[in-house]
């Protein structure tokens, strides 16, 4: 499919989204509880920690678009460019993404969608939120278009150097309730 045919698709469907990646589209499914507490928690918590900021926090409802063939919707992006802002219909200088894992898209996040994430070169931070016990790594751009990961457990505080911002891990998880 070319990239007209998907914008057109995903503007005129009513009841699902897609994202598109080199000429394959994607159905995007539903979540969980869990996933939409954590989607809501992280919102919120970025919108509070970066209130006066130039950055600005939107959730899985806007399109991100990083090169000409790729265009996703993240459950929560940053972006600092004053382009992003308005009533424009896609990010395209995204700095932060995060997405929430759950079991049937958690191969695709780490694989094939983080390799697309990489490419983008406004993206500093790409953050892994797990759904099935606590725990959130921070995959962060490097020198030499390196990236290294840090993974965050109960009691640690995230850290997103690229916004300059420290919370704690517990706070991402309020209100959660895992599995026995």
């Amino acid at each position: 499919m070319n990239v007209e045919d998907y914008l057109r698709l995903d503007r005129q469907s009513l009841d699902a989204r897609y994202e598109y990646i080199d000429g394959q589209v994607y159905m995007m499914s539903g979540g969980t509880a869990n996933h939409s507490a954590i989607a809501v928690n992280l919102t919120s918590l970025l919108k509070s920690l970066l209130r006066g900021n130039t950055c600005r926090v939107y959730n899985s409802d806007l399109r991100v678009q990083l090169a000409k063939e790729h265009y996703v919707f993240p459950d929560v992006t940053v972006s600092c460019d004053e382009r992003d802002r308005g009533e424009v219909e896609l990010v395209r200088s995204p700095r932060m993404i995060i997405e929430v894992l759950s079991p049937c898209t958690e191969a695709y996040d780490r694989g094939r969608k983080f390799a697309v994430y990489r490419e983008c070169a406004s993206i500093q931070e790409y953050v892994l939120v797990n759904t099935a016990y606590p725990a959130v790594e921070v995959c962060r751009r490097q020198k030499n278009n390196w990236w290294s990961f840090q993974t965050y457990l109960p009691g640690d505080n995230v850290e997103l150097l690229s916004l300059g911002l420290r919370f704690a891990v517990d706070t991402v998880y309020e209100d959660v309730v895992f599995p026995e």
